[in-house]
Parts: structure tokens; sequence; C-alpha cells
């Protein structure tokens, strides 16, 4: 994660004076700046202008790819959460479950990220590309390795092979998602040791 110190912020203006790059490298400099700036201030002050001094691309290339703010924010955001949100696989379900929401709870709640999470979607409510993109790009990949844990931990015995895995994904990341669109209640760690044990444990008296 970046710092203001050594971030994109402090690159601004620098000018980086570098020859013709494969558009792939370009994309991913351009992505890195992106979530460097959402993860360290916020989506507010996000501008193709202050992408463009800060990640040395012209504003044309910027547009070419991507065509509004909200989907340069949502590349970017992906990118910069991607490695942090991996799903260990450790053959314990348990603290698997346990370490990939532990880290969804930190991003969503001690950096920017769970903020600019949440204007996003509200974005995409009524802009149709950016949920066509949402979709896309972040919620049905983080559901695809979601599922495939909990089908591997099936596999291997630890959830009963007639439970329907993207329901347990619902009630998983559902339940934080809704605890921080609608913050009544805190995102706290207790929560989510509780809400792993409830559903694992179950809830009926025994």
């Amino acid at each position: 994660m970046a710092n203001k110190a050594n971030g994109p912020a402090a690159k601004e203006g620098n000018g980086r004076g570098r020859g013709r790059r494969p558009a792939d490298e370009v994309r991913a400099d351009v992505l890195h700046t992106v979530g460097d700036l959402l993860l360290t201030e916020g989506i507010a002050d996000l501008t193709f202008e202050r992408v463009a001094r800060a990640s040395g691309v012209s504003k044309t290339t910027l547009y070419k790819w991507w065509p509004s703010k909200g989907a340069l924010a949502l590349d970017g955001y992906f990118h910069a959460v991607r490695e942090t949100l991996a799903f260990p696989d450790t053959g314990d379900i348990r603290a698997d479950l346990l370490t990939q929401l532990r880290a969804f709870a930190h991003v969503m709640t001690q950096t920017p990220g769970g903020r600019v999470l949440a204007e996003l979607i509200g974005e995409s409510q009524t802009d149709q590309d950016l949920a066509t993109a949402y979709r896309k790009l972040y919620s049905s990949h983080r559901r695809r390795l979601a599922a495939e844990r909990l089908h591997r931990a099936q596999e291997l015995g630890q959830i009963r092979t007639d439970i329907d895995v993207q329901v347990l994904v619902d009630q998983l990341w559902g339940a934080v998602y809704h605890r921080l669109l609608i913050p009544d209640e805190p995102v706290t760690d207790d929560f989510i040791v509780a809400l792993v044990n409830n559903l694992l444990d179950g809830i009926r008296q025994k």
C-alpha cells in the first residue's frame, strides 16, 4: 500500500520521460497508481487528470481503456486488493474462512477501500456499464474463489455435500457487506468469528 511520501501523489508532475512501452505494462502501471490513490486517499479526488499526472500516461489513453471514472476506479480497486483478498487453502476451512474474512474486513474498515467499494456499489445502481463491470471484474471473481474453496472443503468432508456453496457465500460475505452498507453494527473481529462459528457449528439447540 502506498503512502503519501512515496506514493502516486508524490510523483505528480515529475514526468517519467519513458519511451514507448508495451500496452500491458502501461496498463499495469496505471492500475497500480489508481489502486494506491484509492487505498490511501479514497475516490473523491480521483480524476483522469490526476491519474495521468501520477502515472505518466496520457488522458487520451486512459479514456480509451476506461470510459468513466467509476470504471477506472473499479479496475484499480480490484488490482489493489486482489492479492490481499486471495483465498488461502491450508486444508482447514474454518481457519481459511477466518483468514479471508479478516483480511476483507481489514480492507473494508481500516483503509479507504470500504468507502470506495460502497461508493462504487452505489454508483452501479444507476450506471449500467459500471454494474456490468462490477459483476464481471469483481463480484463474480470473488464469488468464484470462495466457491472453489468451499467445494474443496466439501471434497474433504468438512462441509456437507448437499450444501449450496453459493448460498454459503451469500451468508458469510453478504453479512459483512450488510454491516458495511447499513452501519447499524460494526464489523469487528468478534463478529467475524461468530459469523463463521454460527455457520459451521449451526444454531440449532443441541
